[in-house]
């Protein structure tokens, strides 16, 4: 076996986990989680990975990568008014969607038609407040933020992926070394903890449905094209199913919802990877390992996350988030006709309106395709 095949797995794994952490983190303040609580959300998301990924790519001899749904978390946390038992309720109602659109091949069908114009301007909206309130940590403390941005976006000419990687750390012991952060916690091992759900009409309407979009249109959408730009071509329904069903399961100890992965899966299906693709499914067993040894380790995490500066969390899930908000933009303005109508749902998103109990991304969402369908009547 070529060592590059757990070097890429390994890497995959540590961008896609050190990379947006601190989205999760934002998350899990947003409902008002506790240390606890986000350590054990932190745990049972990679222990669902894991699995996901070890019997994936076992059964299906295919790189089958998965990951959170970071634009789902930053759906929550740019929400408010929810707790975390509407959260644990709002991923319950996510993963059965998850898992009936498995199930059920017209719901990806239907999914697949909503305008990515559409889509993607739901996703800019909601993921462009990270990017604002990145900037606006330069002000709080500028001797460590803007060096820690001007290595960012240096990093990422040459290494795109471990660019946000590199600002995590090295801001982390900049703030280290200069006094920012009192003492380091001791290392402890994870546990979980079970968390009863409060189910609603608003956190259904406002988290759960919202975060059921973004995550199939953002992110198992890409996944899914990820694979087939590869020369894989698996039946999207069993993927996406067994992504619902361990989020189901997982949900009760606050895990958030899983889905296949993008970037990550980019960086384990390519020819770098291994010569030939049939032997490239091995990078998920490495993959799942890497992700067992962040379940161990998950509330350590947490807890070091707890006592660096606030500043620097906000600015590493801003420049986390940059790519997607770069990505989301150029998709929602690609087509002219549909123009108008993304640039309404990126504003009602972006706008965090709250009406009846609901959050803006579903306002986004529906403001944008009665848009779209008032020009389609007009052509008519």
């Amino acid at each position: 076996m070529r060592i590059s095949i757990p070097i890429s797995a390994f890497v995959a794994a540590i961008v896609g986990f050190g990379g947006t952490l601190a989205v999760v983190i934002a998350a899990a303040k947003a409902v008002g989680a506790t240390q606890a609580e986000t350590a054990s959300w932190v745990t049972a998301v990679c222990v669902a990975m894991a699995i996901e990924c070890l019997w994936l790519s076992w059964r299906t001899k295919i790189p089958i990568i998965t990951a959170w749904s970071t634009p789902g978390l930053a759906l929550m946390a740019a929400s408010s008014g929810f707790t975390m038992a509407d959260a644990v309720g709002a991923f319950i109602v996510t993963s059965l969607m998850l898992i009936a659109t498995g199930l059920f091949k017209p719901l990806t069908q239907l999914i697949s038609r909503i305008p990515a114009s559409v889509a993607s301007g739901m996703l800019a909206g909601i993921v462009v407040t990270f990017a604002l309130n990145a900037v606006k940590t330069i002000p709080v403390d500028p001797w460590l933020i803007l060096p820690l941005i001007a290595a960012f976006f240096v990093i990422r000419l040459f290494n795109p992926a471990l660019s946000v990687l590199a600002v995590l750390i090295g801001g982390g012991i900049a703030a280290f070394l200069t006094g920012r952060v009192g003492g380091l916690p001791a290392p402890e091992l994870s546990t979980l903890t079970l968390i009863a759900p409060h189910f609603s009409a608003a956190a259904v309407i406002g988290l759960a449905l919202p975060l059921y979009l973004v995550t199939m249109a953002s992110q198992n959408l890409s996944g899914l094209a990820v694979l087939r730009a590869a020369g894989y071509h698996p039946e999207p329904g069993p993927l996406i199913g067994v992504t619902g069903l361990f989020s189901l399961l997982s949900a009760p100890f606050g895990g958030s919802t899983t889905n296949l992965a993008a970037i990550s899966a980019a960086i384990c299906t390519g020819p770098d990877v291994h010569p030939d693709p049939a032997e490239r499914w091995k990078t998920g067993p490495f993959y799942a390992l890497a992700y067992l040894i962040f379940a161990v380790f998950g509330a350590s995490l947490v807890a070091i996350f707890a006592v660096l500066p606030q500043s620097l969390i906000v600015l590493v899930a801003g420049l986390a988030l940059m790519g997607s908000l770069a990505n989301a933009l150029s998709i929602a303005l690609k087509d002219e006709d549909q123009r108008m109508a993304a640039t309404v749902t990126f504003v009602v998103t972006a706008s965090g309106l709250t009406l009846f109990g609901v959050g803006a991304a579903f306002w986004g969402l529906v403001a944008g395709l009665v848009v779209l369908s008032l020009e389609a009547l007009k052509k008519r």
